[in-house]
């Protein structure tokens, strides 16, 4: 049931519960589905993965809940329950092929080849792309123009809001903003009610994020400086969401995806609606070109080892924010950086009682712990100067780039950092 992208999936599983984003059925079934996981009781957590399945809002959810279905009912041995709990998987978008080939789960599946055989021929090879031309790539707003088709026509039409924003907004939605829609929006409702609670907001920012082709050259010249110092690198399509501010940039194999509602800020958009770690992370309409560098970065790091030691996700998330700084001239997280000024022996302590432990939630995604005087992602800060050490002390800048995105050690880069030695000294 796990996949490559399993440490982005926690995450953003632990973002969207925290903050009651889901529906409350599928968070249900979800969690009773991976109770039953957890202790093999593989037959009854097939039935609750499939009526999370059943009760998700969003393509992306359901095609991951048939996909544990059929994974549970195969370890149960039930094979005729699992193949059309994968069929299902993939007529609701399941789109993984190296892991359907190859996850251990399923192999009770392959003694039936004629059935595993037709399962495969439905995907791709390969859904991720493998451009490597910078300037091939497309950046697609049309998700941002059929939001605002739907807000202006719920709004002649109030009582059909749900029915609006489904046909015109949800269904029609691209590639990218269905990954998007899947691992950052719980559901329609929690969706509806964050843009209900906030009409002057998003009234005043409706000019913002009809602005992104102003940056197209900024994102292009990231783009083209990451080739430069990582030639092995592959350049995704960029999509461009309205969301429910619960994340301001994401990856999946579709590629880079972009809540532009939550990097839209100018002077005149009034932020009083907003949380306090909302106001926190509304980032300027000029932090476009770092957000998608960040992004970039994540999308290159399919080779590092998956763990799920606090520091492995520190420094994933940190090294984004590095090599982005490096390819945009910008950090896309500097608020931390200039909150931790004189604080960098206060944060490595706490950070080493959770480093090796998987503690992720107190440093990445808990945006449910801000206060004005403690910032939430903490563990970026903590990831990027482990980053930054690594390369300063390289003699070889280009060899650094690459080792550093196919780290499969965290511990032994950690220690070749000489980071520790340097917060020592401060």
């Amino acid at each position: 049931m796990k996949t490559k992208g399993y440490r982005y999936l926690l995450v953003a599983l632990g973002v969207l519960w925290g903050g009651s984003l889901w529906a409350q059925d599928a968070k249900h079934w979800y969690q009773l589905a991976d109770s039953c996981v957890q202790v093999k009781s593989f037959a009854l957590a097939g039935e609750y993965y499939q009526r999370y399945a059943e009760s998700a809002d969003f393509r992306t959810q359901k095609a991951r809940g048939y996909y544990n279905t059929a994974c549970c009912y195969a370890l149960a041995g039930k094979p005729d329950w699992a193949f059309p709990m994968l069929e299902a998987a993939l007529t609701h978008g399941y789109a993984n092929y190296q892991n359907l080939a190859h996850d251990e789960d399923l192999a009770s599946l392959r003694s039936d080849d004629a059935r595993w055989q037709k399962a495969l021929r439905r995907l791709k090879p390969n859904r991720k792309s493998l451009n490597t031309d910078p300037r091939q790539a497309q950046f697609h707003t049309e998700d941002i123009a059929r939001f605002w088709r739907a807000y202006d026509a719920a709004k002649q039409q109030p009582e059909q809001q749900k029915e609006i924003f489904k046909k015109y907004y949800f269904e029609p939605a691209s590639e990218g903003m269905h990954d998007y829609l899947g691992m950052k929006v719980g559901s329609i409702d929690a969706f509806l009610k964050h843009h209900n609670e906030r009409p002057r907001f998003y009234t005043a920012l409706r000019p913002n994020t009809l602005r992104v082709e102003a940056y197209k050259e900024d994102f292009y010249r990231a783009f083209q400086n990451l080739k430069a110092l990582y030639p092995e690198a592959v350049f995704p399509d960029v999509y461009f969401i309205m969301g429910a501010f619960t994340s301001a940039g994401t990856v999946s194999d579709a590629g880079l995806l972009i809540g532009i509602n939550q990097i839209a800020k100018t002077d005149e958009v009034p932020t009083d609606e907003l949380s306090l770690w909302q106001k926190n992370n509304f980032q300027k309409l000029s932090s476009l070109p770092d957000i998608i560098a960040h992004e970039l970065i994540h999308f290159q790091q399919d080779d590092m080892k998956s763990d799920t030691i606090t520091l492995g996700y520190a420094i994933i998330e940190g090294m984004a924010d590095f090599m982005g700084e490096l390819i945009s001239g910008r950090n896309s997280n500097a608020r931390l950086d200039v909150w931790a000024k004189g604080r960098e022996k206060e944060i490595w302590a706490r950070f080493q009682k959770d480093m090796y432990h998987d503690r992720y939630s107190n440093w990445i995604g808990n945006g449910d712990q801000e206060t004005p005087d403690h910032p939430a992602d903490q563990g970026y800060w903590v990831g990027y100067q482990i980053c930054k050490a690594y390369y300063d002390n390289a003699a070889d800048k280009k060899k650094a780039i690459h080792d550093m995105l196919h780290i499969q050690d965290y511990r032994a880069f950690l220690a070749q950092s000489q980071w520790e030695a340097k917060v020592a000294g401060l």
